[in-house]
């Protein structure tokens, strides 16, 4: 079984909406304010990369990577690997980053099934939500900034569910004070 692992930028208040820029949110882009950039931080993302099987994404954050990350060479290997967004809405893929139509999580979990290296999950607040409320997300790969955002998407949803337990399995802070959290969801045997 291949493992699913969500990957996000968060706030310590567990935002994680817009950390790069992105239209609409009223903090857009709040990783690069006030923080100074400390690229030991971003060794995760690198690794990610190299680690990864396959790109899976919501729909919105798919429309946002699209047209931007093809033209980016730090992405080259990303651009490489399968990708799929799940969408109940979306009629067709981005011809300039094409993609796998998805339209459940039970395909998610039937992806997971398949053989392949570990689906990375970017971005995409409402998928990794219910992704984990369906117990399909198997690590979590967090950049902890030292900021509180007050509104926003959130990392995990607001479901009324039983405790999930995860277990840390590598952590740093960083001088710039964002701490890396690795995280394994611990399913009860």
């Amino acid at each position: 079984m291949r493992q699913l692992i969500v990957t996000a930028f968060v706030s310590l208040d567990g935002v994680m909406e817009a950390p790069g820029g992105e239209p609409g949110y009223r903090n857009s882009g709040w990783t690069f304010t006030d923080i100074e950039f400390d690229p030991a931080a971003y060794e995760i993302k690198g690794r990610e990369q190299q680690e990864a099987g396959a790109l899976l994404f919501g729909r919105t954050s798919y429309e946002v990577f699209a047209p931007v990350w093809p033209t980016m060479e730090e992405f080259a290997h990303m651009n490489t690997l399968p990708r799929y967004v799940v969408s109940t809405s979306l009629d067709s893929d981005d011809e300039r980053w094409p993609a796998t139509i998805l339209r459940s999580v039970d395909e998610v979990a039937a992806l997971k099934q398949a053989d392949g290296g570990p689906i990375l999950v970017q971005g995409s607040a409402t998928l990794g939500a219910a992704l984990a409320d369906a117990d399909l997300v198997d690590r979590y790969h967090l950049l902890v900034f030292p900021v509180l955002l007050g509104a926003g998407r959130r990392l995990f949803s607001q479901a009324d569910k039983d405790t999930t337990h995860l277990r840390v399995v590598e952590h740093e802070v960083y001088g710039n004070g964002i701490c890396k959290q690795v995280l394994d969801v611990v399913n009860p045997s």
